[in-house]
């Protein structure tokens, strides 16, 4: 048997589960670093995914509790479309990506984690980012800490 040591995970496992809404509670928390959480706009804020599916995955949402396209004023959802445009722009700069895959899932049979609050997924991509790991051994390998990435991507969304 092989053994994967991912001892950050333990966190995950043992934290009890809120029954409110993150994308609500981190940025009310009023601590943007233990909240992962890298830009507020006016109606928007930038987060960090802590259980990221590439380095960089992160996630914009609108400061107000809603589910729907639809349910976004025209400012709310102009800006939260403004801010994934400028952190793929700082995403490319920073970490060098070929590409990305950004995305929506909207209710919980599409995927959503966080189905009553509309977020957009922005994941980082890079040319062979992809090995054997996740189809032998359902694995996926992050090769670099969540917080490791705050500290390089705060200084960038912090001059927006």
């Amino acid at each position: 048997m092989d053994y994967l040591w991912a001892p950050w995970r333990i966190e995950y496992i043992k934290h009890a589960k809120d029954e409110g809404c993150i994308l609500c509670d981190k940025p009310a928390a009023g601590d943007d670093a233990a909240n992962l959480i890298l830009y507020h706009g006016a109606h928007n804020f930038i987060i960090l995914n802590a259980y990221p599916y590439n380095p960089g995955h992160l996630m914009v949402a609108p400061d107000r509790h809603v589910a729907t396209l639809d349910g976004l004023s025209d400012v709310e959802r102009n800006e939260l479309f403004e801010l994934v445009s400028r952190s793929v722009v700082i995403l490319r700069k920073v970490f060098c990506c070929d590409g990305f895959n950004i995305g929506l899932n909207l209710g919980k049979i599409a995927g959503a984690g966080v189905d009553k609050h509309i977020h957009t997924h922005i994941v980082p991509r890079w040319a062979g980012d992809t090995n054997f790991m996740p189809v032998i051994a359902d694995t996926r390998v992050i090769n670099e800490a969540v917080a490791e990435t705050y500290a390089r991507l705060k200084p960038v969304f912090s001059a927006l």
